[in-house]
């Protein structure tokens, strides 16, 4: 079935009516999902608290937007396209059709080799939707109809698609071994640590002098295998090594993929409920439980990560502030991972209205945490910085369901693939104190995670 696209068309553009049809199916691994569908558009997102995980094939529908308005705009198209929907199993929170996608780092984001597929809003409804929580499973059909067709003449048929669907699921051949990893051709850093330097000091300079507080720089890795990227080894690996983490997979054209596992919550919205994160401030793991504890307490004593984090803290309340009608700020603590621990403040808010989760999204991104103080200063100076464009590294990713609420990550820890190569990203928090060689370090450790996944051994 041939998908939608809609181009930053009028707002008032009518879709055809959705349609959603569900069966249980408990036994479907997301894996045999989703390597069943090689060739096709694959998503996947799965909570860091594993209560709830989704993966899709296909794209019934495809949403874009550019623009400073992009938010709005993806806004409007989504609630469009849910507005009288036809959701067989309505009351059922894993039968709810969601859209998949995110957004790039800056709404001007132009297109490159990097990400040439990619554009500053990019939504996709999955044809076929695979949720799970617990025990339970379901498997959700995705179209669209005509609004002068009826729903219940259709359902059968829908019913019938599912069924043979399942069947053909739980009859496949098990998967491959889960040691088919990426054979590495090369690796290069473009940025030369003098560059990284001189780009560190540069930013310094500028913060001491006033010009703003803090810039988040970053740097990226260049991966060529010797054949195309293997995505679901990858995401095997993240699953058994970052399971504390907001693990996802965005390929929504065969063989060009942006994934991850970032530990960064941007907001999650519930009706009124917020709930979103202050991160910011690393340091690396200890080798043993004494020696991780020690670092861990010299993270949270350390005057110039305090400092990292507190802005990131203080920016994001203020923005929030006049969204909510409540607003509690939990005690600082570390969140660890196998490789790296942060600086963490859990942040719940009651929303003073429900107005669905993309206006957090755009209050809050980018957070000081990835962009920097102020903002608008910030973004400048990593425009002039950074030689490598960031594409949609450090951005929003996530979902939109039939309600707009929805959960998004910052997407850090994450890299992009295509074909044969994949580009890996990392980047550090400059503030007044920041040392070059100690930024160049950090950003090593938070290079780790998707290096390792992708079968290299940093050295």
């Amino acid at each position: 079935m041939e998908s939608t696209s809609i181009h930053d068309a009028p707002i008032n553009q009518r879709y055809g009516r959705l349609l959603s049809c569900s069966l249980s199916c408990d036994g479907i691994a997301f894996d045999r999902f989703l390597e069943a569908a090689e060739g096709q558009a694959r998503f996947f997102w799965e909570n860091c608290d594993e209560q709830m995980a989704f993966a899709g094939v296909g794209a019934a529908i495809e949403l874009m937007a550019w623009g400073p308005e992009r938010f709005a705009k993806i806004m409007a198209y989504a609630r469009e396209l849910f507005d009288g929907a036809f959701v067989e199993e309505e009351n059922n929170p894993l039968t709810t059709p969601r859209l998949f996608g995110g957004f790039s780092f800056r709404h001007d984001f132009m297109l490159d080799k990097t990400w040439s597929i990619y554009t500053p809003a990019f939504f996709a409804l999955p044809h076929y939707q695979l949720a799970r929580a617990g025990s339970a499973a379901w498997l959700t059909i995705n179209t669209q109809i005509p609004y002068n067709e009826s729903p219940e003449t259709l359902i059968p048929d829908l019913r019938s698609a599912l069924e043979q669907k399942i069947a053909q699921l739980k009859a496949s051949e098990p998967l491959k071994d889960a040691a088919d990893i990426n054979a590495l051709q090369s690796i290069d850093y473009p940025m030369s640590y003098p560059v990284w330097e001189a780009m560190i000091e540069e930013a310094t300079r500028g913060i001491r002098a006033g010009a703003l507080r803090k810039v988040v720089l970053a740097r990226a890795a260049e991966l060529r295998f010797h054949e195309r990227v293997k995505l679901l080894p990858i995401l095997r690996h993240l699953a058994a090594q970052y399971a504390n983490c907001y693990r996802f997979l965005f390929e929504p054209r065969p063989r060009y993929a942006f994934y991850g596992a970032s530990p960064e919550l941007l907001a999650s919205v519930q009706g009124r409920q917020l709930e979103t994160m202050a991160l910011a401030g690393s340091a690396a793991r200890g080798d043993t439980a004494e020696t991780d504890r020690r670092l861990g307490d010299a993270l949270l004593a350390n005057d110039k990560e305090r400092h990292e984090h507190d802005i990131v803290l203080e920016k994001m309340c203020q923005g929030l502030s006049p969204l909510t009608e409540s607003l509690e700020v939990q005690p600082a603590r570390l969140l660890k991972l196998s490789n790296i621990q942060h600086i963490n403040t859990p942040i719940h808010a009651t929303l003073a209205q429900s107005a669905g989760i993309l206006p957090l999204i755009e209050t809050l991104h980018p957070t000081p945490a990835l962009g920097g103080d102020p903002r608008p200063d910030a973004l400048r100076l990593i425009r002039k910085l950074e030689p490598i464009p960031r594409g949609w590294y450090g951005a929003p990713i996530g979902w939109i369901d039939s309600n707009s609420d929805g959960q998004f990550a910052v997407a850090i820890r994450s890299a992009v693939a295509q074909e044969s190569r994949a580009w890996v990203y990392a980047g550090a928090g400059i503030v007044a104190d920041s040392i070059p060689r100690r930024e160049w370090e950090e950003t090593e450790l938070k290079f780790r995670p998707m290096l390792e996944a992708h079968g290299v051994l940093q050295q």
